[in-house]
């Protein structure tokens, strides 16, 4: 009976530290992956209409990996694409599809739709006007209409500010908000901080930037055909000037780039950094758009 017992104790104990030292395999796993950190470096050009976005996700995602080195630079979308195509950036940020782009090689890049921008004209505050119909719009960038007055708004000459060829912003405005038609010659800037500055700066200057740059009251942002420019317009497609904001790599990506995405389009960022830096997930659109620019309803 004795000998039973002590069979039957062992059995017991081997059993149980088989039990803790497989317990002890999985917490030791699961704090091994808890502990893992993105290290590495990568480069980020491209879209400044992006840039407060990226900029913002690069420096959370840095604060929760030390280890992690993210360089976020403007550009434009033109030189973003560019960029990514030649390797010499891992991410390129572009307001447009590449297949808008002419000379980029669109069968080596791969895009990902990180969030939707809706952008619209600006002005400064004292000019008069609130709300401009599509085809003043059109007049006034093309140098039809040349004094605010003519638009029920101040005696005032308008001076236009636009953004160069490169730049995602004014290929979104010219096709959305202009139906692809030229704007007259003005004063070019290509970063949109530098745009906002010059149109509260300037008496009758008009220009245009995307929703997270309307921060204050130091420019108007214009409604189109009496539609406000909000999210909740873009979403249903009520308003017309927006954009995806696409991050592209060439080839699928990897390392810190893949890494950096994934964040990006996890649901703790789509659904708190990207609203709250004026920006409008992607999965909240009621409508999608493709290359072409054809909208149809999700």
């Amino acid at each position: 009976m004795k000998n039973f017992k002590k069979v039957g104790l062992l059995t017991v104990l081997a059993a149980a530290v088989t039990f803790s030292a497989a317990c002890g395999n999985g917490s030791s796993t699961d704090e091994g992956k808890s502990d893992d950190k993105a290290s590495g470096s990568i480069v980020i050009s491209g879209s400044s209409a992006m840039q407060p976005l990226v900029a913002a996700a690069a420096e959370e995602f840095m604060a929760e990996n030390p280890e992690a080195d993210i360089q976020v630079n403007a550009g434009g979308s033109g030189t973003g694409l560019s960029q990514v195509a030649e390797g010499s950036v891992q991410i390129g940020n572009s307001d447009v599809f590449a297949e808008e782009k002419e000379g980029i090689p669109t069968d080596e890049l791969v895009d990902h739709k990180v969030a939707v921008v809706g952008m619209t004209a600006a002005v400064n505050p004292n000019v008069g006007v609130k709300d401009i119909s599509k085809e003043d719009l059109k007049k006034v960038f093309t140098g039809e209409i040349k004094n605010w007055k003519e638009l029920g708004g101040k005696d005032q000459k308008i001076t236009l500010v636009n953004r160069p060829d490169s730049s995602g912003t004014r290929a979104t405005f010219v096709k959305y908000a202009l139906d692809g038609e030229n704007p007259a010659e003005g004063i070019t800037e290509d970063s949109t901080n530098t745009v906002k500055k010059i149109i509260s700066e300037t008496d009758g200057a008009i220009g245009y930037m995307a929703f997270s740059y309307f921060t204050d009251d130091k420019v108007q942002a214009l409604s189109v055909d009496g539609v406000e420019p909000t999210d909740e317009n873009v979403q249903k497609g009520d308003f017309p000037i927006w954009a995806y904001e696409h991050s592209y790599t060439k080839g699928e990506p990897d390392g810190l780039a893949k890494t950096f995405l994934d964040y990006m389009m996890s649901d703790d960022v789509q659904g708190g950094l990207v609203k709250d830096q004026g920006y409008i997930s992607s999965s909240d659109m009621k409508v999608e758009r493709d290359a072409e620019g054809k909208v149809t309803k999700k």
